[in-house]
């Protein structure tokens, strides 16, 4: 196998593994449950389609629009690469403990909105699309415009909110039959799994900016 591909596949399941530790599907599946536990089935399944489609909307245009928005606040990529990484640890560290963080869930005053409401905030984001999800959606494109990396995320992503939606309407069958104890581990690997991304997010933006600053 070429090298090329070898490099793109393991760019692919980068960027698999990522959306899928900070989206956490199985583990968010609860608290979409907990969410529309007074709707009916139809306004269950159009929150839920309407919280994916929202969330992918919002990832792709960042996604999209990353360099702009770097050009036009003067951002490095270095330097959102190490913000990034702190804030992916942050959320990370949540899940190892399983412990809600404020950036990836929703408070008791937002869970008392209506369906429309609670299918985009907080459902779509800061649950889906959250500032983690956004950070490594642009981390992982990184600041040169290629576009097969662009439509490498994107298209991953999409794969991923389809898996959250199928999450969210098989989700009643799905934690009848995983007891709370598997959902908690599930939700810790998926935590650690954050946590090793977002070091190496770290560590790539110190390796960029550290030999910058000796040589000034």
């Amino acid at each position: 196998m070429r090298p090329e591909t070898l490099a793109y596949l393991g760019f692919l399941l980068q960027v698999f593994v990522g959306f899928v530790a900070i989206m956490n599907p199985i583990g968010n599946t609860p608290i979409y449950l907990s969410l529309v536990e007074d709707f009916s089935e139809a306004e269950r399944l159009r929150v839920a389609r309407t919280a994916v489609l929202w969330a992918f909307f919002i990832v792709t245009v960042f996604t999209l629009g990353g360099n702009l928005i770097f050009r036009l606040f003067g951002i490095t990529l270095p330097a959102f690469r190490i913000a990034g990484g702190i804030l992916l640890f942050m959320i990370a560290y949540h899940l190892v403990r399983a412990r809600r963080s404020h950036q990836h869930h929703p408070t008791e005053e937002e869970e008392e909105e209506s369906p429309e409401d609670i299918a985009v905030t907080p459902l779509a984001t800061p649950i889906l699309a959250g500032p983690g999800t956004i950070t490594t959606a642009l981390s992982l494109v990184g600041r040169k415009t290629d576009p097969v990396k662009i439509l490498t995320v994107i298209g991953v992503f999409g794969l991923v909110c389809l898996l959250t939606y199928l999450c969210f309407v098989y989700g009643e069958a799905l934690t009848k039959r995983l007891r709370p104890y598997w959902v908690g581990v599930m939700t810790r690997l998926m935590g650690l799994i954050l946590a090793v991304i977002a070091v190496q997010m770290v560590l790539e933006g110190l390796s960029e900016v550290l030999p910058q600053m000796f040589i000034k």
